[in-house]
């Protein structure tokens, strides 16, 4: 059976924080492949500088082409909104059946895991791979142990999207923190200037 990690995101855009941890994973944990699931629209973000589904997804595509583990994902596009992670896997288990697919997540998404709707069916069904972040707060005691939460050593990339929108808004050079493809895209586009 392989074992799928879905690391999910709006990537708005993607950058080499996201790829340096899939390929982390990708290399250095008992995952198959990655598969970075593209987010239509999180609820807990504004929407306003959100680039449309298909451009980030566009991004991904091109960012991970030459890595033969990471997969862009679009399914989340054809799901209800507003979705919630339970039901992309429940779907995702439908349609590949042959699959285990296992959660990634940050440390800072962990700290706010016990609010997710049905997270006791996620965790029932699905493994968790955490990479640190820095970030503020406490894990649940519940999951401190648990045997099926992996901690994973991956290098802590304190770069964000947020970040890096506001830095070509600016007109300041951040080439070395997107994926040459990636770069050329945005720039092509004229996106978040």
């Amino acid at each position: 059976m392989k074992k799928i990690g879905l690391y999910f995101g709006t990537f708005n855009p993607i950058h080499i924080g996201h790829l340096t941890i899939a390929n982390h994973l990708a290399e250095n944990s008992d995952l198959d492949e990655i598969w970075m699931v593209v987010t239509p629209h999180n609820p807990f973000k504004k929407k306003s500088s959100l680039l449309d589904n298909h451009h980030r997804f566009e991004m991904v595509y091109q960012a991970t082409e030459s890595y033969d583990k990471i997969k862009p994902s679009d399914i989340e596009f054809k799901l209800p909104q507003p979705n919630y992670t339970v039901h992309t896997l429940v779907h995702l288990q439908e349609k590949y059946p042959d699959y285990h697919f296992n959660l990634i997540m940050g440390e800072d998404n962990l700290k706010g895991f016990h609010k997710w709707k049905n997270y006791d069916v996620i965790l029932e069904n699905h493994d968790i791979y955490v990479y640190p972040r820095i970030s503020e707060g406490v894990i649940e005691h519940q999951f401190l142990d648990h045997p099926k939460i992996h901690r994973i050593d991956a290098p802590i990339m304190e770069i964000s999207s947020t970040m890096i929108r506001k830095a070509i808004a600016a007109q300041k050079n951040i080439r070395p923190l997107l994926p040459e493809p990636v770069w050329n895209y945005i720039d092509e586009m004229n996106f978040y200037k």
